[in-house]
């Protein structure tokens, strides 16, 4: 592998791993010696990017909108494609028009090859059970949890039992017939999921629980692995 083909790869691991990512796992992910990643890391940093954080503390990569584009390959073509469609069809109006537009933004941005590869993808899918459903929308939840901001709900659980609950909400999750909010529930001190359907009522409050959004994220995904 080139050198330049080399740091174009070690661009893209930046932007995929959770960030700050360490020298070591970086070295890991890219098979090469952590010194190499300190000597590619000053390299991107002189030719324009912008990289932050230092060795023993790990590296966030700050997107330059005056550095090239990212060239795509034929099978991202193709993920992205699969990806974008899918979430067009999971029955969630806001999503679906979202995705349609970024459809349309990134074919508009690819090369004629590969413009006619996203139009024509080898790739497709069907949902083949029923799509998720949700007595409302709920783009203010999803801005509350970006924000890291609790939210108190008022939830109809599966044996029709109203509760309130203040809850640290983490992410919206979609399976296969319906979506549901992962959260920390501050009443019980542990993770907790919500079926959106059955959230009756939602209120933003001004409690910020920034920065735990991420490390809470982790280690509900490390307890369903632990599970499987």
């Amino acid at each position: 592998m080139s050198r330049s083909d080399r740091l174009i790869r070690l661009m893209q691991v930046l932007r995929r791993l959770p960030s700050p990512v360490t020298a070591s796992r970086l070295a890991s992910e890219m098979e090469i010696s952590e010194r190499s990643i300190y000597r590619d890391i000053q390299s991107l940093r002189s030719a324009g990017a912008i990289i932050d954080g230092e060795a023993g503390y790990g590296y966030t990569l700050t997107e330059d909108p005056s550095l090239p584009p990212m060239h795509f390959e034929a099978d991202e073509v193709d993920a992205l494609a699969l990806g974008l469609h899918t979430v067009s069809k999971l029955g969630n109006s806001e999503f679906s028009y979202a995705a349609q537009n970024a459809l349309v933004k990134l074919e508009a941005s690819l090369p004629e090859n590969m413009r006619h590869r996203l139009r024509h993808s080898p790739v497709g899918s069907h949902l083949l059970r029923n799509k998720p459903s949700s007595a409302a929308e709920f783009p203010d939840l999803r801005e509350a949890i970006w924000n890291e901001l609790a939210v108190q709900i008022e939830y109809l659980d599966l044996s029709d039992r109203f509760s309130n609950r203040k809850v640290w909400p983490l992410t919206i999750y979609f399976f296969n017939a319906v979506q549901a909010l992962i959260a920390w529930c501050c009443l019980r001190q542990d993770f907790r999921m919500f079926r959106l359907d059955r959230i009756k009522s939602i209120e933003i409050l001004e409690e910020s629980f920034r920065p735990k959004r991420v490390g809470l994220l982790r280690e509900y995904f490390d307890r369903e692995k632990e599970c499987e």
